[in-house]
């Protein structure tokens, strides 16, 4: 199993302790929140990226994913998505990470109108992405939360350059069953973001294992030879638990899960 967590658990810290943290608590990866007000985001120049890339080379932890803010379906014009998708595309090129996380956005728009948007922009982005060497993955969020919608989207791309995050809490609390969900992305899957709550009307996050989502039943069908990812909404919810005293037992849940199918 390679696990990782996202940057989004840890609001605030720099580089040197996030490398430092995934080493201490046997995490092979980091998915990298993009965000302007993160210190690493599309706007740092090439000196910046390399020497972001020497810290995680030298402690023997990958970036996993840079999760950017791109809306893919959003009604907005196609210049500025274009232009932010091809800026994460490259900040993941150079961070030697194998995927970009992106969003559908799609709002009230009509699921028709969406997907069709969604598509669009993803088809052109791939052929850039595939020069770089990374896949762009869309994730089951906002006005796409299950399975069954992110895969109309990237089985109408249909390039190998543009794939799935599984987000299982999203599905779930959307009332899709994991394993249905799990067999709609599996073709298109890049990496899975494992996550637990309070309840499905409640998504304050918990630690792995304390709370009500069914995560044995996501974890087992994608089998112990992908990536999970902890993604620990810390900066939207102040109030919990800091993640990394969580970290290495939430890594031990998950391994214990897959251990036990």
């Amino acid at each position: 199993m390679k696990f990782a967590f996202s940057t989004l658990g840890v609001p605030g810290m720099g580089v040197g302790d996030v490398v430092r943290l995934a080493a201490e608590t046997g995490c092979r990866g980091v998915e990298l929140r993009a965000h302007p007000e993160e210190p690493v985001h599309p706007g740092l120049v090439a000196h910046e990226r390399r020497d972001v890339l020497r810290e995680f080379t030298a402690a023997g932890v990958g970036v996993l994913s840079v999760a950017g803010y791109a809306r893919v379906a959003a009604d907005d014009d196609d210049e500025p998505v274009y232009e932010e998708l091809h800026r994460l595309i490259h900040l993941a090129a150079d961070l030697q990470a194998p995927f970009v996380r992106v969003f559908p956005g799609g709002g009230e728009r009509s699921r028709d109108a969406a997907d069709a948007t969604a598509a669009r922009r993803l088809g052109a982005a791939a052929e850039v992405a595939a020069e770089a060497g990374v896949r762009v993955l869309l994730e089951n969020h906002d006005s796409h939360p299950t399975g069954a919608d992110v895969a109309r989207v990237v089985a109408a791309v249909g390039h190998p350059h543009v794939g799935a995050v599984w987000d299982v809490q999203h599905a779930w609390r959307a009332g899709e069953e994991p394993v249905r969900t799990y067999g709609l992305l599996e073709p298109y899957l890049g990496y899975v973001q494992v996550k637990d709550c309070a309840g499905r009307d409640d998504p304050t996050p918990v630690p792995l294992g304390a709370g009500a989502l069914p995560l044995g039943e996501c974890v087992a069908p994608a089998g112990p030879d992908g990536w999970f990812c902890w993604e620990y909404e810390k900066r939207w919810y102040p109030g919990v638990p800091e993640l990394p005293a969580l970290l290495a037992a939430g890594r031990a849940h998950v391994e214990a899960l897959l251990a036990t199918g």
